[in-house]
């Protein structure tokens, strides 16, 4: 479920779903703010490559972004991380 800024979001800086999908099954998960944010680590990038094989360099170019869901289920928004997280 994406709310309406999420889905402008994911449209305006080209997250695709099945990078979605990768970030949420395999990205690591801090609550903040009253939020989860998901992300890919280092870990969580070798357990996607191990897990999706020839998949993965399809989504390899876009596990820099970052996702933030609401407690409810819905995607807030999208965006690209350029730095360090800070938590």
């Amino acid at each position: 479920m994406f709310t309406r800024h999420a889905q402008t979001r994911c449209q305006q800086r080209g997250v695709r779903g099945d990078v979605i999908d990768a970030i949420l099954a395999y990205g690591c998960r801090r609550h903040r703010y009253g939020a989860d944010v998901y992300f890919m680590d280092h870990k969580a990038k070798a357990r996607a490559r191990a897990e999706l094989g020839g998949q993965y360099a399809k989504v390899s170019d876009r596990l820099d972004t970052y996702l933030v869901m609401s407690d409810g289920g819905e995607m807030i928004t999208a965006a690209k991380r350029l730095g360090r997280l800070k938590f």
